[in-house]
C-alpha cells in the first residue's frame, strides 16, 4: 500500500524511540523527516529543527539545529540544553537529563510555532550524474 509522503514522514517518526516526545510537529503541514548520519532529521518550515538520535552519548537525544547566537536564549528556556560536544554550532538535550521528555515536547513546540531561534536551512543537494563536471574547452 502506498502512502502519502506526510504518511510516511509520520510513520518514520513514530518508529523512533523518541518520535512520540516530538509528535506534534507532524502537524506542521510542510514536517517531513530524513536519514542524517544515523539520527532522524526533523524539518518543518522549510528547515532543519531537531534531529533524534538514539545511540551512544553524545548521541542519544534531542540535536537542536540552530546558530550559536541562538544558544542563550535557548538555553535560558530549556535549562537542560547545553553545547554538541561534536557539532559545536547545535544544542542537544541528552536523553539521560531529569527533563528530557518534558524538554523534547517544548523543542516540538517550538519548532511547530516557526521559532526563528531554530531551524538552519539545508544545503543545495548536489546532482550525482556518475560523470565528471564537464569543463570548457580552452580558448586556443
Amino acid at each position: 500500500m502506498l502512502r502519502t509522503p506526510e504518511e510516511q514522514a509520520l510513520a518514520r517518526l513514530l518508529r523512533h524511540p523518541y518520535g512520540d516526545l516530538v509528535e506534534a510537529l507532524a502537524r506542521e503541514s510542510s514536517f517531513l523527516t530524513r536519514l542524517m548520519f544515523g539520527c532522524l532529521a526533523c524539518y518543518a518550515h522549510g528547515r532543519l529543527m531537531l534531529a533524534l538520535a538514539d545511540g551512544d552519548p553524545p548521541w542519544d537525544g534531542v540535536l537542536v539545529a540552530t546558530d550559536r547566537r541562538h544558544h542563550a536564549a535557548l538555553q535560558a528556556f530549556v535549562p537542560a540544553l547545553c553545547v554538541h560536544p561534536v557539532l559545536g554550532k547545535w544544542l542537544y538535550l541528552p536523553a539521560a537529563a531529569d527533563c528530557f521528555e518534558p524538554a523534547a515536547r517544548q523543542l516540538a513546540e517550538l519548532a511547530l510555532s516557526d521559532d526563528p531561534r531554530l531551524g538552519v536551512e539545508p544545503s543545495a543537494r548536489r546532482r550525482r550524474t556518475g560523470k565528471p563536471a564537464s569543463r570548457r574547452p580552452k580558448k586556443s
